[in-house]
């Protein structure tokens, strides 16, 4: 049934979706384990960067719904609404809330769920021609995990209904003009590009990363006062760092700083 895995790779957290004669569409259990792997990562004062990506020439074909729907006794109703909350949509919230930065690394297929991760991720690079798909409503059911909060503020109202009405496929190229990942890259460069972007993050000031995280996604559904406010939390917060101190040592001696994450 496939498996996710996360590794230690320096500062940086590499998770890997494991299904690829499946495209690495994800079983509950693979869900849970995702769930897992993000919530312990949270908390972990030494991660810098987290890297999401898929075995094989897929990313992810999202959840598997075609063995949660064939065979044996039928869910009982709402089974659903108790479920996601717990699993889809919380791998959803982790990949906004958790104060590091995460890349997706989007190589074919990055379908409903799949496409959702890269959503949600902070950074997400992606093949020229991969496959960014919300089909939903072509299978006859509406869209969740976060696609109709994600795609209108990311891609605006036209475009989202583009993906979610009427289940238009959007290739990696356009998926970077449309403004829904960071940047769309022949296929032999997408692993340079990945490690770049990781290696850039990792060296950070890790703390400063994480509260500007904070404050952006909080500012979605703040007023200006409100964002205002929340920002000065984090100044506050990041001006007690040694990061900070290096920051402002390197200005002054005119080199590169070099950030150690606290």
């Amino acid at each position: 049934m496939g498996a996710v895995t996360g590794s230690r790779d320096g500062a940086v957290l590499r998770i890997t979706l494991e299904r690829p004669s499946a495209r690495n569409s994800l079983s509950h259990q693979m869900i849970d384990s995702l769930v897992g792997i993000l919530t312990d990562a949270a908390t972990d004062d030494t991660l810098r960067a987290i890297c999401i990506a898929g075995a094989g020439e897929h990313f992810c074909t999202g959840a598997d719904w075609v063995a949660t729907n064939s065979g044996g006794p039928r869910p009982r109703t709402g089974d659903l609404v108790r479920r996601i909350p717990q699993t889809a949509n919380r791998v959803i919230e982790l990949l906004t809330s958790i104060h590091l930065p995460v890349v997706c690394s989007v190589r074919g297929w990055a379908v409903g769920l799949g496409c959702n991760l890269a959503l949600a991720a902070d950074f997400a690079i992606a093949e020229a021609e991969a496959t960014f798909w919300e089909p939903f409503v072509t299978r006859g059911f509406s869209p969740d995990s976060g696609s109709t909060w994600l795609l209108p503020r990311l891609a605006g109202l036209s475009r989202a209904k583009r993906m979610l009405l009427l289940g238009e496929k959007v290739t990696g190229a356009d998926a970077a003009d449309w403004g829904l990942i960071h940047h769309a890259v022949d296929a032999d460069d997408l692993e340079a590009a990945t490690e770049q972007l990781l290696a850039d993050l990792a060296a950070g000031p890790t703390v400063a990363v994480g509260l500007a995280k904070q404050a952006i996604h909080y500012g979605l559904h703040a007023t200006l006062a409100q964002s205002m406010d929340r920002e000065l939390y984090g100044v506050e917060l990041s001006c007690r760092t040694a990061d900070f101190k290096e920051g402002l040592a390197a200005f002054r001696e005119k080199r590169a700083p070099n950030f150690d994450g606290r």
